[in-house]
């Protein structure tokens, strides 16, 4: 992909301009990269350059730090019943709207762990979702996931409606709780005044203890009721995961019910996540730290990407935003698609969500198995005509639902994120466009003929390319280095910045 130029879009006067070999007979005559980028250095002089120019060319390049191993922390599940607070509460604690929240019992589905920290101690809150009983459907497998959350935490939070008092639901989720052993701190919620503390000393009833009286709406009682929970927390955690070194982020971005809770399943190889045929069960998203032939990534499940939504309200509009927050801190996307039903407007809308993110790229051609035989003589006469744009991506089948070619997955991420930390020698850089304006140079308008005079490599992740020209470089002439660039470097999944930066000769 490219981007507009940095410099005016004008044509400077000197009309004897020509290509990068024009620089004089000692161009051919270097003997290695770093001669010619000093000759070219020193030929850019001659031209105007401002502060930041100089700064890009005097920048030394420094490798992305890998962030160290962190010890495994507490692990605090929130839980109770749908509609009492709890995805509120999270939000209180976490100190930001992290947790889709809306005013109906359900939201939230799946289990959802957010690093917090109070008072300097550092812990994972795990956000459920309400548990219930004799339920069938996917009411039934998000209680699943509620009960799991319990057995992987070190304390709970039972979330109780003070307003409402003890149900019989609350009641039953307190015996779970005694059957697993877990400290629990008893959360009395909507307590939004003094009034309010008499119907929270109701619940001193279901025999947990002391009822904290909290407004998680407001915060009120937040900071005592964080203060008992970290009395409970242990120094070392029993249940907690030693983060890795340097583990990659993926995120699966995909249209609604198109595949992408079931592949997070299937490559995790649990019920991580809830998976039922209704489109939008996923609302928030689920990271998952999953290990495969030996490498540890961070998958991240999100919400599928609706056609319209600037038109989408309530938990779905939300649900939207945290997925485009989502492919804003993975390193790679997996943008599913169904291989059974022609490409869709959405589909192709997602890709672009990606590229513009300036992320690393899969295609996943999901749901193969459901493919019928007439169609796959025209899916890749498909493909080609609706992925032109992203040539350049790599792609394969598979099934989620029977794991069928999902351990190619492995090496498609491995060869975007080389491509997205691929650096170009500057030497090496300018001897290439050198060679390609030689045989192919920039169309002659209005007389006269940009030239390039210098070429750097300004960043990885994505790889973005700086410019120096004599006149402006069209679009199509800068989507050609692009293509070349491509065929000479690779850059197979990842996604180019090139900017032209239009500089004329300082005037004596």
């Amino acid at each position: 992909m490219t981007t507009p130029a940095d410099g005016p879009e004008t044509t400077p006067a000197d009309a004897d301009a020509g290509p990068v070999e024009d620089l004089g007979p000692v161009v051919t005559q270097f003997v290695d990269d770093a001669d010619r980028e000093r000759a070219l250095r020193a030929g850019l002089e001659e031209f105007d350059l401002d502060e930041s120019d100089r700064e890009l060319l005097e920048a030394e390049w420094r490798d992305g730090d890998v962030e160290p191993a962190e010890a495994p922390l507490p692990v605090l599940a929130v839980i109770g019943r749908p509609n009492v607070g709890k995805s509120t509460l999270v939000n209180r604690i976490l100190g930001r709207r992290e947790a889709v929240v809306e005013d109906t019992p359900g939201v939230t589905r799946d289990r959802v762990s957010y690093p917090a920290e109070w008072s300097g101690t550092h812990f994972t809150l795990v956000d459920t979702g309400g548990w219930e009983v004799d339920v069938a459907g996917i009411e039934s497998k998000v209680a699943v996931q509620a009960e799991v959350a319990i057995s992987l935490a070190d304390a709970v939070v039972l979330v109780v409606d003070a307003q409402v008092g003890a149900t019989a639901t609350d009641e039953r989720v307190v015996e779970m709780l005694r059957r697993a052993g877990k400290p629990v701190v008893l959360c009395a919620n909507k307590v939004d005044g003094p009034s309010g503390e008499a119907d929270a000393a109701y619940l001193w009833g279901l025999g947990l203890g002391e009822p904290m009286p909290v407004s998680a709406l407001h915060g009120r009682g937040l900071g005592e009721m964080l203060d008992a929970v970290l009395e409970m927390l242990p120094e070392e955690s029993a249940h907690g995961t030693l983060r890795p070194e340097g583990p990659r982020r993926v995120a699966l971005v995909g249209r609604p019910n198109v595949g992408k809770s079931s592949l997070l399943n299937k490559i995790a190889g649990a019920e991580r996540v809830v998976v039922d045929e209704t489109a939008g069960t996923t609302r928030d998203p689920v990271d998952e730290l999953v290990e495969i032939k030996g490498m540890p990534y961070w998958f991240v499940d999100t919400a599928g990407i609706r056609r319209r939504v600037h038109q989408s309200r309530g938990a779905d509009f939300y649900a939207s935003l945290r997925t485009q927050a989502a492919i804003e801190k993975a390193e790679v996307a997996v943008v599913l698609v169904d291989a059974s039903v022609p490409l869709t407007e959405q589909d192709t809308r997602v890709i672009s969500q990606v590229v513009d993110a300036g992320r690393a790229l899969v295609i996943a051609y999901n749901k193969w198995d459901l493919m019928d035989s007439d169609r796959r003589p025209f899916l890749e006469r498909e493909i080609e005509r609706d992925l032109v744009q992203v040539t350049w991506a790599p792609r394969i089948n598979v099934s989620a639902r029977t794991g069928w070619h999902t351990d190619k997955l492995v090496r498609a991420l491995e060869t975007s994120l080389d491509s997205w930390d691929t650096r170009i020698p500057t030497g090496r850089l300018n001897g290439f466009l050198g060679e390609l304006v030689a045989a192919h140079p920039h169309p002659v308008r209005g007389g006269k003929q940009p030239r390039i005079l210098f070429a750097t490599q300004a960043a990885t992740r994505p790889p973005r390319f700086v410019v120096f020209a004599s006149g402006f470089l069209e679009a199509g002439y800068r989507r050609f280095i692009e293509r070349r660039l491509r065929e000479e470097f690779g850059f197979e999944g990842s996604p180019l910045r090139i900017s032209v930066r239009v500089r004329q000769k300082r005037r004596r």
